[in-house]
């Protein structure tokens, strides 16, 4: 517990820091952050029946980061997204040059990585642009959301849990956590709307339930492809936490919407 603490409280500390530093040391951060979760994955799900292409996988990922970057931070037009298009044409094509058993099993654990790893870390990054020019409000904001949810859950589930929330790919997880952790998030998001006007208190708490419903879902779908691949974690950078995509896991799904969500209410 004692190393988990020490680990969380020292990441929380980078994670403010980048989005406090400005734009160039944000987009570094994330940029290198989702290629890590990229590589995380490729790895968890590599066995003797699964081999994704790490290469041409972590290529496509800096492609599409660095387009989305370039769009927001340059204003630079994103048809340099197009790249993407024949990097997924190469994936395919370097499986004609293997001698696998499971040629489109591997192609798919390759683009599914994109989707899965890099595209949330994208609208994440989007966040800090809703508003034309670089905001950390946003970016800050969810993450203050979503650490709250994780520690109303935690709490709450450990104090009054009774009733499992997704047994089968979560034992832990109980519904009177997570109506903790959501309740908890949506206080927190009173004290944001107190000192950040971007949007009003009301539009604030529904970001705050929409990262609390993704945030656990997000958290589920990690553990359901964990128990997939007889995994406990999905890697070791992090002492006492596991790996990144364990760290993040509550991001993945909540990051686009919360983005969709937040490009209508502003737009």
């Amino acid at each position: 517990m004692k190393t988990r603490a020490i680990t969380g409280i020292f990441f929380i500390i980078i994670m403010l820091g980048s989005l406090l530093s400005g734009l160039w040391v944000f987009t570094a951060f994330f940029a290198l952050l989702s290629l890590l979760c990229l590589n995380e994955f490729y790895k968890m799900v590599k066995t003797g029946d699964v081999n994704p292409n790490l290469i041409i996988g972590l290529i496509g990922g800096i492609c599409i980061f660095a387009g989305i970057g370039l769009h927001y931070a340059l204003n630079i037009d994103s048809k340099f997204l197009l790249i993407i298009v024949p990097v997924v044409g190469s994936i395919f094509i370097s499986e004609l040059y293997k001698k696998s058993e499971h040629p489109f099993t591997n192609i798919a654990y390759t683009i599914v990585g994109l989707a899965y790893a890099i595209a949330p870390f994208c609208f994440f990054f989007g966040l800090a642009f809703m508003r034309g020019s670089y905001s950390f409000h946003f970016p800050l904001a969810f993450m203050l959301l979503l650490w709250s949810n994780d520690t109303g859950a935690y709490v709450v589930g450990r104090w009054l849990g009774r009733t499992k929330l997704f047994e089968r790919h979560s034992p832990q997880k109980t519904w009177e956590g997570f109506i903790g952790g959501v309740l908890f998030a949506v206080f927190v998001s009173g004290i944001i709307a107190y000192y950040l006007k971007d949007i009003t208190s009301l539009e604030w708490k529904g970001m705050a339930v929409m990262i609390g419903c993704f945030g656990t879902m997000g958290d589920l779908v990690e553990s359901m492809l964990k128990r997939s691949l007889n995994a406990k974690d999905s890697g070791s950078l992090l002492p006492g936490h596991g790996g990144l995509l364990d760290r993040f896991d509550g991001l993945f799904l909540s990051a686009p919407l919360v983005f969709a969500y937040l490009y209508l209410i502003t737009n």
